[in-house]
């Protein structure tokens, strides 16, 4: 059966891929990693190199994970047979004040989290991120129970992470394989303008924008995003 290797974002971990596991089961091994302390994307891409038995496999990486599955690309293309980016971004942080601003949002997060917990954080950072309609109920706490599992710690090398993020932009016309490029209507952290931009650069891509949706979208639509991904898997 092959291998299909599904990379969390920012402080996710299974969770974020539980419907699509599910869904996928009967056809492909389905692998989630976990960073543990790892605070540089190349580190994490070696990582995730290192635990997949298969030689070749199917990558998706949604969000901070699409920028794992681009540095995987960087490293090893010859061992991915598909790719998948969903709510995710190829540029580095950016210079002057925009970069500044983000540094200082970013860190002030991790402040809350180290001083009151990850719940009390993910309250005001997961909120932005999802559509309005899903910022409370079953959905959200799910969320808010995903970011409990994790630490301050954790978070802190993730934002390190982040923050040393080189452009990616300069892989994409070279990625050869079948490309599915995803992102939720309503994204405020990656629009949907800036997955259209990355599809035109990747010569084999298709393109989905799913609507009702934020940044979440494997957990905000997972019939959507599983009947995409069932068709860049056969593809």
């Amino acid at each position: 059966m092959p291998t299909l290797v599904l990379l969390p974002g920012l402080m996710c971990d299974y969770h974020v891929w539980s419907a699509q596991r599910i869904f996928l089961e009967d056809r492909c091994n389905c692998f989630i990693p976990k960073y543990e302390m790892l605070n540089s994307l190349s580190s994490m891409a070696d990582h995730v190199l290192q635990s997949v038995e298969n030689e070749k496999f199917s990558l998706a990486g949604h969000s901070m994970g699409g920028r794992v599955a681009l540095e995987i690309m960087r490293l090893a293309p010859q061992r991915v047979t598909h790719l998948a980016l969903l709510d995710t971004g190829t540029h580095a942080l950016s210079p002057g004040l925009p970069g500044e601003q983000e540094r200082s949002k970013r860190l002030a997060l991790l402040l809350q989290a180290t001083q009151f917990g990850m719940r009390s954080m993910g309250l005001n950072w997961a909120a932005p991120m999802v559509h309005p309609d899903s910022r409370e109920g079953i959905l959200f706490e799910g969320i808010l129970d995903m970011l409990e599992r994790s630490s301050p710690r954790q978070f802190q090398a993730q934002i390190e992470a982040l923050l040393e993020r080189e452009d990616s932009s300069a892989l994409l016309p070279n990625i050869s394989c079948p490309t599915l490029v995803m992102c939720g209507r309503q994204d405020t952290w990656s629009s949907p303008e800036q997955h259209e931009v990355m599809a035109k650069s990747i010569p084999n891509s298709k393109i989905v924008v799913v609507e009702n949706c934020g940044h979440m979208c494997t957990l905000e639509q997972p019939e959507v995003v599983n009947a995409a991904l069932l068709n860049w898997l056969t593809s």
